[in-house]
């Protein structure tokens, strides 16, 4: 568990569970908490100031089969000559499973596109992507893109992140146990750590609303399910060839 701990420090011990579980450990749950308490492993949280009480907000609805719908978003961090670079997330909605993460200095919306269609290429394309008020997801080359190739563009309204809860969930896994666990000097430093983090986070990484499953086993295990191989006819139609779907339909 120390070895685990110190190479994933930003881990609770029910993700730790479900790695030593992996590797052969047969205690149960409640052990692991008593050693993981008895070693003073408990992550720290950063303290929140208190706000008001919100009204409750109606729940985005999850897709019913993977590469339905996806969503995106940049998070932004530094360098360390002081260079700001950002990177682009990309994730599938129903598997968690992340799609694309690209890193660069500048990203505008042609090279979002880009990177929307090598991910096409890989995964096939999604009826629809949710996105924030960006000017890279507002701009006419990226309304051009989508255009082309029949996907909507659902635009959560400005100011609400909670909206778009599942890459903002994904983002701040990301920032918490890669960019603020990492001092980047250069930009291929960037790009490799981050690929490798994008791989841990398909292929290793357990995710509790999956389960405990990867995102990738997540999505196999959907594609290969008899609903899947052998649904109606219709909705497999509809999957192999998706109609946009506009913002009132979500």
């Amino acid at each position: 568990m120390l070895e685990l701990a110190t190479e994933r420090p930003r881990f609770g011990y029910r993700r730790l569970h479900v790695l030593l579980r992996r590797e052969g450990f047969a205690f149960n749950e409640k052990r692991t908490r008593r050693i993981y308490c008895q070693e003073r492993l408990q992550v720290k949280r950063r303290k929140r100031r208190k706000r008001a009480a919100a009204a409750p907000r109606e729940a985005m609805l999850i897709p019913e089969h993977p590469h339905q719908r996806w969503s995106m978003d940049f998070v932004s961090d530094r360098l360390g000559d002081g260079r700001t670079f950002r990177v682009l997330n990309v994730i599938d909605d129903f598997s968690r499973l992340n799609v694309a993460m690209e890193p660069g200095l500048s990203i505008p919306g042609e090279r979002v596109g880009r990177i929307l269609d090598r991910a096409a290429a890989k995964y096939g394309w999604p009826s629809e992507i949710v996105v924030d008020n960006g000017p890279e997801f507002t701009s006419k080359a990226l309304d051009k893109w989508a255009f082309e190739r029949g996907i909507s563009l659902y635009f959560i309204d400005p100011g609400k992140p909670t909206q778009n809860a599942f890459i903002e969930s994904m983002n701040g896994k990301f920032r918490e146990e890669c960019l603020s666990e990492t001092w980047f000097t250069s930009m291929h430093h960037v790009r490799e750590r981050i690929a490798s983090w994008r791989i841990d986070y398909n292929e290793t990484r357990p995710h509790k609303a999956l389960s405990w499953k990867t995102p990738a086993e997540a999505e196999r295990g959907a594609l290969t399910s008899p609903e899947r191989l052998f649904g109606k006819s219709e909705d497999l139609s509809e999957s192999q060839n998706p109609n946009p779907v506009t913002a009132n339909q979500l």
